[in-house]
């Protein structure tokens, strides 16, 4: 096998962050980008390799400014309480990211593309984890990929789930059919600035367990 350069990949993979605040809502995303990067996402390992997944990319201004209308009711009065708790606690860092939250929830319908990754299944409380893990298991890694394609590219993204609060109100608002589920929200937008840095991160031998958990 032919090595890979591992100092670009590292930095990819270790840069691919979510964003929030430097989105550019000026410069649209063209529409032959974003499918090069389903393209790319849709080669991520899936269940029996059904590849049971639907891509809605949204673009269109009246229906990211609905999207956006359901997002904010779900997202901001929860984020605002925690905005407030976390300004008493004088914790800066949780300051910083709610109101990172707040400022894309207030400019959602401004982002260029807005795309939900969907998988053909249903939930049900009374199947065991095994088949729950496999159907969100079929469509993550790819979410992921398709991320990494993204900023590969120059384009910022982040993973959000706030809009399933009214899954059923945009599922209707998109004709997403009822054996569909939409697994989460990717506002994607091209990057303000220079490159992202790595966030901070635990220490791997904080986090392994090895041969059993201790």
């Amino acid at each position: 096998m032919t090595p890979f350069d591992i100092s670009t990949t590292d930095r990819l993979m270790s840069t691919t962050r979510s964003v929030r605040r430097r989105l550019d809502f000026d410069r649209p995303v063209d529409s032959d980008v974003l499918r090069d990067c389903v393209r790319l996402a849709s080669y991520a390992p899936n269940a029996s390799n059904a590849q049971d997944w639907r891509w809605v990319i949204v673009t269109d201004s009246e229906q990211r400014a609905a999207i956006a209308e359901h997002y904010r009711a779900g997202i901001v009065p929860p984020m605002q309480d925690l905005l407030d708790r976390r300004r008493a606690d004088g914790d800066a860092a949780g300051v910083r990211h709610s109101e990172a939250v707040l400022y894309l929830a207030e400019r959602l319908h401004e982002v260029p593309a807005l795309v939900i990754p969907c998988i053909r299944g249903e939930l049900d409380p009374n199947l065991d984890l095994a088949w729950t893990a496999s159907l969100f298991g079929s469509i993550l890694p790819a979410v992921w990929s398709f991320q990494l394609a993204l900023h590969s590219r120059g384009l910022a993204s982040t993973f959000t789930t706030a809009h399933l609060l009214a899954a059923d109100e945009v599922a209707a608002l998109l004709d997403i059919p009822d054996d569909y589920l939409q697994t989460c929200l990717i506002p994607v937008a091209y990057l303000l600035g220079d490159d992202l840095k790595p966030p901070t991160r635990k220490d791997p031998d904080e986090i392994i367990a090895w041969n059993r958990w201790s």
